[in-house]
């Protein structure tokens, strides 16, 4: 079967990549000259497996008025005059209910265990270098009650598999040496040892030049798709700036950008543009300052994690920016709260960078057959966690596309 994916994000290059694997010929199509240019080139670096719980969840609601009206926030909300924007702030409001977040988090731990079984498969047989690390992860905690509400998580999430324990202030700075500038502010952490960190767009870019290599793959990258031709049931092309591309199916895993192909063909969906920040910040070579397990501040809503010779640091939600701009002011704000927790770290030389995250109400992917028409797939909506979820979420792709026996349920995911 001849695939045109479009998207040559972290989803569309593994998306790609395990088509090829199966026999098929793809074609790869993106605007930008090179893999990860977008939502993939500078993202948070965790590989969090084991932590998916949902934006959504039974907390969120109490707290947003409060997030709001602060200027130290990590959610930013700015209305506008668009009925998606509010459509989706309602869904998202509906699906923090306990029983839909519980179910959620349930469902997202069956495809990044997934995820996690592909990847380890696939670097047993590519030499990918992207600065991966089996480094474990920290959710420190600057309150005791959230601390104790973590507990019951942490007791939910076992029960899927999970191996995380509860740590005070003392074994958490035991365990990691630069949470000590928190202070008396720590309360203590989720330590999850499973964890892992990498760099996205590096491993994008490795996979991507192993894709080249491959016999049955074309890249027709700096083209962009101004449509996709729709007769009866069946895409018959894509249109691009240097032609149209016939195939006998087509893969959107276009992120922000689906909504815009979708809409002339009748299928909306439920994706808004989340916009987050990050800084990568060089680090020398004996640095003890920066952490060395992966760490997530949970009540600045900020993560860090050592990829390569860097520590990347991403945070922040702002809902209602439509586009990648770095704001000055969040980013000032961002180097403040590193300081907080990190007072030695060496911002000067930090590197900042912006991106939309592609984002569902539920949190969940969607992942499957578009009710478009008949040989139209999606793979988009991973949010903040492309990176951790790639390569399951191709998986899964895979198998339905090719009627194969499926690694896990995929209704949930259903577009």
């Amino acid at each position: 079967m001849r695939v045109c994916v479009i998207g040559a994000g972290v989803v569309g290059v593994t998306s790609a990549y395990f088509l090829a694997r199966q026999g098929h010929d793809v074609v790869l199509v993106d605007s930008q000259p090179r893999p990860a240019e977008v939502s993939s080139y500078a993202n948070g670096g965790q590989l969090s497996y084991s932590y998916v719980a949902p934006l959504a969840g039974p907390g969120v609601l109490p707290s947003v008025p409060g997030w709001l009206l602060r200027h130290d926030s990590p959610l930013r909300f700015q209305p506008r005059l668009d009925p998606h924007q509010w459509r989706w702030c309602l869904q998202f409001a509906l699906a923090c209910r306990a029983s839909v977040a519980k179910a959620s988090t349930a469902q997202m731990l069956t495809l990044s265990y997934l995820s996690r079984d592909v990847m380890h498969s696939l670097l047993e047989q590519e030499d990918l270098a992207f600065g991966h690390l089996k480094n474990g992860k920290l959710i420190a905690y600057r309150s005791p009650e959230l601390l104790e509400k973590a507990r019951a998580l942490v007791a939910y999430q076992a029960a899927h598999g999970a191996d995380q324990q509860v740590l005070d202030a003392a074994q958490t700075v035991a365990r990691e040496p630069a949470l000590a500038g928190m202070g008396t502010s720590l309360a203590g952490a989720i330590y999850t040892p499973s964890e892992e960190a990498g760099d996205c767009r590096q491993f994008t870019e490795a996979l991507f030049d192993r894709l080249q290599t491959l016999g049955n793959v074309q890249c027709a990258m700096s083209n962009p798709v101004s449509g996709l031709q729709r007769e009866g049931r069946r895409i018959v092309a894509v249109n691009t700036r240097d032609g149209d591309i016939g195939a006998d199916a087509v893969v959107l895993a276009t992120g922000i950008g689906t909504r815009a192909l979708l809409g002339p063909l009748g299928h909306d969906v439920p994706l808004y543009p989340l916009k987050g920040y990050s800084l990568t910040v060089p680090l020398a070579q004996d640095d003890t300052v920066a952490p060395r397990i992966s760490v997530t501040d949970y009540e600045r809503r900020i993560v860090y994690a050592r990829v390569g010779g860097v520590l990347r640091i991403a945070a922040m939600v702002d809902i209602g920016s439509n586009n990648a701009d770095i704001d000055p002011a969040r980013i000032g704000l961002l180097k403040q709260q590193v300081l907080e927790a990190f007072p030695q770290l060496d911002l000067r030389q930090a590197i900042p960078w912006a991106g939309l995250r592609p984002a569902t109400p539920t949190g969940k992917p969607l992942i499957g057959r578009s009710p478009a028409a008949d040989n139209l797939w999606l793979n988009v909506g991973q949010g903040a966690l492309g990176f951790t979820l790639a390569c399951g979420s191709a998986a899964l792709l895979t198998a339905q596309m090719g009627e194969m026996e499926l690694p896990l349920d995929p209704a949930p995911f259903k577009p």
